[in-house]
């Protein structure tokens, strides 16, 4: 059975709480429609809607429509929709996310939607040279949507050449972003070699002794927490 977006919104106004929507309003400061909707919450909704519609396309559409109304719970529930690592065929969910992408405007929505990239880049690497335009993009969140995207080659264990390939061009990057003052991007780097350092600690002591030098104090603080001698 196919789920409308109508359907959808009926379904997350039925657990919505105005007095959660006004915190939640004041904590992202953002002006959108806030229901006041709990992230599990949402989840629970957004895995039956996946498991209601089989269609990749259809299910396309219902993200598509679901973050077109700009309603904050309606934009995750739209990441979720298509937060998976098997889908296929995935090039229209690939292309969706890229749409959202230049509308990025909080860190909560962008980080949710960033899971679909996550999972889509995963599944082809090659979308990187898609997404290297990004770097250079003069919107905050699009720079930083390319970190937050690629962090899971940051976090392997047991890196294969590929793997590796990609870590390497990943910390380029992040090597440019190191003298961006903009907060988010700052944070977004030092993310990166957090998690980096608790797989490679030595690439990641390479990174803050090269580039990572000309973070932020904080920042690179936040980047060598987890080393011995960060």
């Amino acid at each position: 059975m196919s789920v409308s977006v109508q359907d959808a919104l009926a379904q997350l106004s039925a657990q919505a709480s105005a007095e959660t929507a006004e915190g939640m309003a004041a904590y992202h400061k953002v002006d959108r429609p806030y229901l006041g909707v709990s992230v599990p919450q949402i989840t629970d909704l957004a895995t039956a809607w996946r498991a209601a519609e089989s269609d990749v396309d259809q299910r396309v559409a219902l993200a598509a429509g679901l973050w077109d109304t700009n309603i904050h719970e309606a934009r995750i529930a739209a990441a979720k929709l298509l937060t998976q690592a098997r889908i296929r065929p995935d090039q229209a969910v690939w292309e969706l996310f890229l749409s959202w992408v230049p509308q990025f405007d909080a860190w909560a929505i962008a980080d949710h939607a960033c899971e679909v990239g996550r999972r889509r880049i995963e599944a082809d690497p090659r979308r990187l040279d898609q997404i290297e335009a990004l770097t250079q993009s003069d919107h905050m969140w699009s720079k930083r949507a390319v970190l937050v995207m690629t962090l899971p080659f940051a976090r392997k264990n047991n890196p294969k050449p590929a793997d590796l390939e990609v870590r390497e061009r990943v910390l380029g990057w992040a090597a440019d972003y190191a003298t961006d003052p903009e907060w988010f991007i700052q944070k977004a780097v030092a993310w990166w070699v957090r998690d980096l350092s608790k797989h490679d600690p030595a690439r990641a002591l390479d990174f803050l002794d090269g580039p990572g030098q000309t973070l932020k104090s904080w920042a690179r603080k936040e980047a060598g927490r987890l080393l011995s001698d960060g």
